[in-house]
């Protein structure tokens, strides 16, 4: 059987979304994957990855001593082949320091000159679906919507976390989770606590995200009278997969917690300001909806989203009002099959 190596070492929602391509290969046979320190927790408990090797590069193994330490470890463990899922220079220089024969990445990577195989990604598919012609070596194949979801595993440890962090609510409650938080400025819709106030008869809000977003959730919990809980900054990523997953909605921004949301097949309502979904990294729950303000001639501005609106106007966010959100986000708790498509939100609140 094929020894496999995957190296991801990008945004954690990049990790998340690299687990189908972990699935598929580990079908053939065993799979390690090289990870950030904090990535190697988020796939913890994962069926199919084998060992996370973690390469902590802005830390401990940063420069160019810990590039051959890592080339290092990976030669000795005589891999097939290495899927490069970050193609940064730095990872392609150590799948070929570490004399790997087969070595898949995209055309367009900045280390493809490291790489035996180049495969071109496909404009307009889900990075997942992209991600997964790494290892099909066919970027023409179609995937379905299951083999594209993405999948994590939390243990005990984490359920234990959760129930800690929602006390009573813990027990019998439906939940609706929000997720308020970015680190690209213009991608924090501005609005919600006011949907929280909107949404809390329908059960109880709790807010997941870093510490980083305890201004924004201290803001809802006032929205809601006290009664939303506050687990930002209080549970890891995976815990905080497990809290997404006991949710009968979760309403997120274009961000980690998107993804976590479709590795747990929680309804998902997203809201995508200066980003599209076409970029590849919309969700991928069974049920989900995508809000956004298409009629905007300004929109997309930016691949991530800049800090600022380069127009300070910053309507991509500001035209979609909570009365709008309030309604579709009801209509996917309560399961109803005449949930409006939100691709275009030109609304406002009568």
């Amino acid at each position: 059987m094929p020894n496999s190596l995957i190296v991801q070492t990008s945004f954690l929602g990049d990790m998340v979304l690299t687990t189908p391509l972990i699935a598929y290969l580990a079908k053939r046979g065993p799979v390690d994957v090289v990870c950030t320190p904090a990535a190697s927790a988020l796939i913890a408990n994962h069926p199919a990855v084998r060992e996370a090797i973690v390469y902590d590069k802005r830390g401990a193994d940063r420069g160019v001593g810990g590039m051959v330490r890592m080339a290092a470890q990976l030669r000795a463990r005589a891999y097939d082949s290495a899927y490069f899922a970050q193609g940064s220079v730095r990872s392609g220089a150590i799948g070929a320091l570490a004399r790997i024969p087969d070595r898949v990445g995209f055309s367009t990577s900045a280390g493809r000159r490291f790489y035996t195989m180049r495969i071109p990604p496909v404009d307009n598919t889900h990075h997942a679906a992209r991600l997964l012609a790494l290892g099909s070596r066919d970027p023409a194949r179609e995937w379905s919507r299951e083999e594209l979801r993405p999948h994590l595993y939390p243990g005990h440890a984490e359920r234990t976390a959760v129930d800690e962090v929602l006390g009573n609510a813990a027990y019998g409650e439906r939940l609706i989770a929000l997720a308020p938080g970015s680190v690209w400025a213009t991608k924090r819709w501005p609005y919600y606590s006011e949907l929280a106030h909107a949404l809390s008869s329908l059960g109880r809000i709790v807010i997941v995200g870093a510490s980083g977003d305890r201004e924004l959730a201290t803001a809802i919990v006032g929205a809601t009278h006290g009664q939303a809980v506050d687990a930002t900054g209080r549970l890891s990523l995976l815990a905080s997969a497990e809290l997404i997953g006991r949710a009968a909605l979760l309403v997120t921004n274009d961000s980690a917690p998107l993804h976590l949301g479709s590795a747990m097949n929680t309804p998902t309502l997203a809201i995508f300001g200066p980003t599209v979904p076409e970029f590849g990294f919309g969700p991928l729950a069974d049920r989900s909806v995508v809000a956004g303000v298409d009629s905007l001639a300004c929109r997309p501005c930016d691949r991530h989203g800049p800090q600022k609106c380069p127009l300070g106007h910053w309507r991509c966010m500001r035209e979609i009002t909570p009365g709008a959100l309030a309604q579709r986000a009801e209509a996917l708790v309560r399961d109803r099959n005449d949930t409006p498509d939100l691709t275009d939100l030109s609304l406002r609140d009568s």
